[in-house]
């Protein structure tokens, strides 16, 4: 019985620290523990009241419960000013950061500025709902209203055509060609660019490669390499537009450029030498019908002074034909070298011309 006694002591002993698991159980003046509460009553080692005490609470002593003790001592260890875990921030402060996030969201993702070269497609839970026109628009916020910005001023190009021989086409007289051409395009409708094509690059240089091939096969292997050039441009990009209508893509073409137009690699050398022997050709029969206008020209010249001739002939026969003679003449004589001599009794006209011709003869011997 007494070492029951002995230890009931120590545990007691043990409990009654001045200085509990959470903080001070209270003490008199002395330090000692104090196992009364404010009303008399004992306390527990956790700070709870005895039987006693809560006997003595429920029939209107203390009105704070053990629960709320302990609360209190937690909050004055952990959070009060004994240099612990900072005190958890005011309830306010959380509710103006929160609500400025939420101000920021609404701005960001409800207002939208749109350059004068783009188009803000609108989508609504993905569904598309209208299209925005340049300045600022507003929107439902994110994730209702989300606006996708396209560029609809821009000219994109594609360069068509290569060297291989999966690239040739061929042309209407059964040769072929190899083209190498450039398209130029620009998004007209974004909507129906964004939700029509999946791809739109490859779907643009098929319909360009189909719409080539379309129209070289009916020209010939000259007229593609000639002067038909613009016209067969001006065909593809008609038929690559009417194509596009009919996919709903959007997409305007601004036009098709060829930039080569030759035959294939293994008979280019040989199709050289042929083109340049046309142009020499070309080049001969181009100097004939020059000299051959030229001649024309000049008959035509040499009849209309024959009519006019005529014409004074008729007035006066005589006259004309005296002024006919000493003009022919006198482009006669003037070509050749003369000596005239007059009647019978004049000194004879001196050769001039001839004594001339001797002295330049002898000059460069001496």
């Amino acid at each position: 019985m007494s070492i029951n006694l002995g230890w009931g002591g120590r545990i007691r002993g043990l409990f009654a620290d001045s200085k509990g698991p959470w903080g001070p159980s209270g003490s008199d003046g002395a330090g000692e523990p104090s196992s009364n509460n404010e009303d008399g009553q004992g306390n527990g080692p956790w700070g709870e009241p005895t039987r006693r005490g809560r006997r003595s609470g429920l029939g209107g002593g203390s009105s704070i419960s053990a629960l709320d003790e302990l609360i209190r001592r937690s909050r004055a260890r952990f959070g009060g000013g004994g240099g612990g875990v900072p005190e958890r921030p005011d309830r306010s402060l959380i509710l103006w950061a929160v609500a400025g996030l939420i101000l920021i969201w609404l701005v960001f993702t409800s207002f939208h500025s749109i350059s004068p070269g783009q188009r803000g497609v609108v989508t609504r839970f993905g569904r598309y709902t209208s299209t925005l026109g340049p300045g600022v628009s507003l929107t439902f916020p994110a994730p209702v209203d989300r606006v996708k910005k396209v560029d609809v001023e821009t000219i994109r190009t594609i360069d068509m055509g290569s060297a291989s021989s999966d690239d040739l086409m061929l042309t209407g007289d059964q040769n072929l060609i190899d083209l190498a051409y450039t398209v130029r395009w620009n998004i007209r409708t974004p909507e129906l660019y964004l939700f029509q094509l999946a791809q739109p690059d490859e779907t643009i240089q098929e319909v360009a490669e189909s719409a080539m091939r379309a129209v070289i096969s009916q020209v010939t292997l000259n007229d593609a390499m000639g002067d038909r050039r613009a016209e067969i441009e001006t065909q593809v990009a008609e038929n690559m537009q009417r194509i596009l209508d009919s996919y709903h893509s959007g997409i305007q073409v601004q036009g098709i450029a060829i930039k080569q137009a030759d035959p294939p690699t293994e008979v280019n050398d040989a199709f050289k030498e042929v083109t340049a022997a046309q142009q020499d050709a070309q080049t001969y029969i181009n100097n004939a019908n020059a000299y051959a206008l030229q001649l024309r020209q000049k008959a035509q010249g040499e009849a209309t002074a024959f009519d006019k001739v005529y014409a004074q002939y008729k007035l006066a026969p005589e006259v004309t034909r005296r002024r006919m003679y000493y003009e022919t003449m006198e482009d006669v004589l003037s070509k050749v070298d003369k000596t005239i001599v007059e009647a019978p009794g004049v000194t004879p006209y001196l050769p001039l011309p001839e004594v001339n011709k001797k002295q330049q003869q002898q000059g460069p011997a001496q």
